[in-house]
């Protein structure tokens, strides 16, 4: 039986997260993505580039919609740790764009208006530690010592 409407779609779940060592410096990308079926596939690569945190945040997602893309999914449901990646995407960025980041919001934009349903979220560090540790390792870094829930702010 075909889905009736986009809100019957198979969901796909992300969790991504980058990190750029020195901060700006190497990329590591990492993504947690989740098929409707429950099968999990884990992504973790170093990227090409030199660049922040911020970029390899964006970097990260960006790599898990396009495999979304090639497994033709069709809905999916992300979630980051960097604030400032959710709220640009989701154009409530109480602050002006990244200016030097522009360009590839708006490539991560044009890759989420390609799914019939799709929404990026905001989730708290501790909740992220999978796909932190991921991006970690595509730098050959051990993943960052669990912290306490409420033991720090989002992360900017």
């Amino acid at each position: 039986m075909l889905p009736t409407d986009a809100s019957d779609l198979p969901c796909w779940v992300v969790h991504c997260d980058g990190s750029a060592q020195p901060n700006p410096g190497r990329m590591g990308l990492g993504a947690v993505l989740v098929a409707p079926d429950g099968s999990r596939q884990a992504l973790s690569e170093a990227a090409p580039e030199r660049g922040c945190n911020n970029e390899a945040e964006l970097r990260a997602l960006m790599v898990a919609l396009q495999r979304l893309i090639a497994q033709g999914a069709t809905a999916a449901r992300l979630y980051s740790d960097n604030s400032i990646l959710v709220e640009q995407l989701r154009g409530a960025g109480d602050g002006p764009p990244v200016a030097r980041l522009a360009a590839l919001f708006d490539e991560a934009r044009a890759l989420l208006a390609g799914f019939e349903r799709s929404s990026v979220h905001w989730v708290p560090r501790h909740r992220n530690a999978e796909a932190d540790a991921l991006a970690r390792a595509a730098l050959g870094l051990a993943p960052k010592p669990a912290r306490k829930p409420g033991a720090g702010g989002r992360r900017r």
